[in-house]
């Protein structure tokens, strides 16, 4: 053991003269990959990855292993040199057999390739193995608990990032749907962390961070978890998460503060004695679920989830939106996220939060209409006698409004989420700060069509736009967009505080002050500026 660990600590001083060595031909050639090139080892093993346009690039590390419905383990320990440079698996779910033309188009997914041996992520960097020691960002993927990957889209890409901040990127896969997060708490000890095993994953990874991410350039001390829509709810968990206090010490939500509470274990194990009849199953039986195929227990997952939304319906106790996601375990999550001891556990982490201006607002052509006759009685569904005091304050709130559509689809429950979780944590005496920002930048593609719609701040905060010129139109005026919105990201992952000379002043935000950082072509902070609005649609105060 003695000979290795000093062969190791050889290989590791070996590894920077390495790296000086290739910045010549690292200048010429955009691409790089080959023996002892981009080569770091971890706590597993060494592993190689590959420069691009100087960025060095490491895809599908194993950073935990798992078997089904049990947290996760330390990954096993490989010899030689892993080879790291391609996306890992995904983990299974729901086969996409058919998008919406229109709507796809801007997204340009990629749904890779699954395998339930998912736990894996991918490191961009600028330097490897050198003493200075970078802020380090991990991003948490979109889709909910149910679906997506670190590779979905091609906004969530690294490298631009890791440029433009001089950071180290980090993007995971784990565990979803029912492989994630079935609680089978009641079939025995052994399955006593799969209620939250998916959330036990991003723990998992985030660990991994602080064991070898040094060995990448990045400090282990400064780690911020950010995410959006399923991603920022993934994030609101970890802050709610006894386990992940210590592993990140910030924290960026966007378009995921709708979790208020967790699911509660008794409805939960519910579920997982209706999936145990679906198949068939006796309690004592239940070991069977883990060699069953994934597609059988995903059918009847669903089939369950439906039997218990519907047993609790006839009950008249609230059903909406059962489905998979973090379960209110009493271990892994031992609070509801409103609770003080719950606010307590992320006191010190500083919080950027926000949402897009029309999040899902541009998606149904039932939120297009061609004129205002069209768009009041749109709207008189919604607000009923409400509706005049609703126009006038989008009137008030964004004066540049004019079109029709314009006036339907403005989000207001990610906005609410957002002002609720951020004026929740600003009010707990002696908390780390809070910023707040909406992004209203509307993409010229197609139209006009997708505004700014849920996903649309995700390359500006990458600084991705030429990768996603589909959803951006990738014009100078996203460019400018993304070079101050990432620097303002970069800034917070650096020093918990987004403000750089190339925004107006920024202040923390509070439920008094409303301060929100509206990113648009023109970037200001306005105070309050869309209260009268969201009070009118939701019929209460802000």
């Amino acid at each position: 053991m003695k000979t290795q660990s000093i062969l190791v600590s050889l290989a590791i001083l070996a590894l920077p003269l390495l790296t000086v060595g290739q910045t010549a031909k690292m200048a010429q050639t955009p691409v790089m990959a080959g023996k002892d090139i981009a080569v770091v080892p971890t706590e597993s093993g060494r592993v190689k990855g590959y420069i691009h346009n100087g960025t060095f690039t490491f895809k599908g590390i194993p950073y935990a292993k798992a078997d089904r419905f049990l947290a996760p383990a330390k990954p096993t320990s490989w010899t030689g040199v892993r080879s790291s440079m391609t996306y890992g698996p995904v983990c299974p779910m729901d086969a996409t057999t058919s998008t919406n033309d229109e709507i796809e188009f801007p997204f340009h997914h990629d749904w890779g390739y699954t395998n339930e041996n998912c736990l894996s992520l991918n490191v961009w960097t600028p330097e490897i193995n050198q003493a200075k020691k970078r802020p380090v960002m991990v991003w948490f993927h979109g889709g909910g608990f149910t679906a997506g990957s670190s590779v979905e889209l091609p906004s969530y890409d690294g490298e631009n990032l890791t440029k433009k901040g001089d950071v180290v990127v980090v993007t995971v896969n784990h565990r979803l749907n029912v492989l994630g997060f079935l609680d089978l708490s009641a079939y025995g000890d052994k399955y006593k962390n799969s209620a939250n095993a998916g959330l036990m994953d991003l723990v998992a990874s985030l660990q991994w961070v602080k064991a070898n991410i040094a060995q990448f350039g990045g400090d282990p001390d400064n780690v911020t978890i950010f995410g959006q829509s399923g991603g920022g709810g993934k994030v609101t968990s970890l802050m709610n998460a006894p386990s992940a206090k210590g592993l990140f010490h910030k924290a960026i939500v966007q378009s995921g503060s709708y979790i208020t509470t967790f699911a509660e274990k008794d409805i939960m194990q519910k579920v997982s004695a209706a999936l145990l009849d679906e198949l068939k199953l006796q309690p004592s039986q239940v070991d069977s679920l883990q060699t069953i195929s994934y597609e059988r227990l995903n059918a009847a997952s669903k089939k369950a989830l439906r039997k218990v939304g519907e047993s609790l319906k006839a009950e008249n106790r609230p059903a909406f939106g059962l489905g998979w996601g973090p379960v209110h375990d009493g271990t892994f999550l031992p609070y509801q996220p409103s609770e003080p001891a719950a606010l307590a556990l992320s006191k010190n982490i500083p919080l950027l939060v926000g949402s897009t201006k029309t999040e899902f607002g541009p998606f149904s052509p039932a939120n297009r209409p061609s004129d205002m006759d069209i768009a009041k009685a749109s709207l008189k569904q919604r607000m009923g006698d409400k509706t005049d005091t609703y126009l006038t304050a989008v009137k008030r709130a964004y004066p540049e409004t004019v079109q029709p559509a314009d006036f339907v689809n403005i989000d207001i429950n990610f906005r609410a989420g957002a002002i609720r979780q951020g004026s929740q944590k600003a009010a707990v005496a002696g908390a780390a700060p809070v910023y707040m920002y909406l992004f209203s930048w509307a993409s010229p593609v197609n139209d006009g069509l997708y505004k700014s719609m849920h996903c649309m701040e995700i390359p500006f905060a990458f600084d991705n736009i030429s990768r996603c010129e589909e959803m951006t139109g990738g014009g100078k005026e996203a460019h400018t967009l993304a070079d101050k919105m990432s620097r303002a990201w970069v800034a917070f992952a650096r020093t918990g505080n987004p403000n750089h000379k190339g925004l107006p002043t920024w202040p923390q935000y509070n439920a008094e002050n409303g301060a929100t950082m509206i990113f648009d072509n023109v970037n200001q902070v306005k105070n309050h500026h869309d209260k009268e609005l969201l009070e009118a649609a939701l019929g209460k105060s802000m």
